[in-house]
């Protein structure tokens, strides 16, 4: 592999990281509101859904082996056996989806991103229905209605930025 695209898999590796420690705690669900999947988004458009997706595999990784990544600066397998580790497994597929549909015109970048949202909301929503017993009705109005809002302008603002960025860096 290219040190190109070692370093570019490790940026958005990074990146995520950030994102993720950008918190709004909610005190009615467990689920944090934070930036991770806007990280993940242009991750999975610039890195394509091969790199996009190990860039988020590593992030996932090095949360598991101790490093504090997550949410809450949190780390360990506890916390993706938890309520919220199907929305973290979620960031594997939003960066596969985007990376597979994110190709030169802005409505597929969007559609790439708006698709890749959903598929996280399924994993992370199924997963914390598995872990609290929780029925679809409580899950949707805990972990995905609150949401909508954000995630609109995260889509919005990750497909502005994709769309700025020179093809040149595009690894895809």
């Amino acid at each position: 592999m290219r040190t190109y695209k070692i370093t570019l898999i490790g940026l958005f590796t990074a990146i995520t990281v950030v994102c993720t420690w950008i918190t709004v705690p909610l005190p009615f669900t467990p689920v944090p509101i934070n930036l991770a999947t806007f990280g993940v988004m242009v991750a999975g458009a610039v890195l394509g859904p091969k790199y996009g997706s190990v860039s988020q595999l590593i992030y996932i990784l090095i949360g598991v082996i101790g490093l504090p990544v997550f949410s809450g600066f949190s780390a360990g397998i506890g916390h993706l056996l938890g309520p919220t580790g199907g929305y973290i497994f979620g960031y594997i597929l939003i960066a596969l989806i985007v990376g597979k549909l994110s190709k030169n015109t802005y409505p597929k970048i969007v559609s790439g991103m708006i698709l890749g949202t959903f598929a996280c909301y399924a994993v992370g929503s199924l997963w914390f229905m598995y872990v609290t017993g929780s029925n679809l009705i409580t899950t949707f109005s805990l972990c995905i209605l609150p949401f909508i809002p954000g995630d609109v302008l995260k889509v919005l603002l990750a497909s502005v930025i994709v769309k700025r960025i020179p093809k040149e860096y595009f690894i895809n």
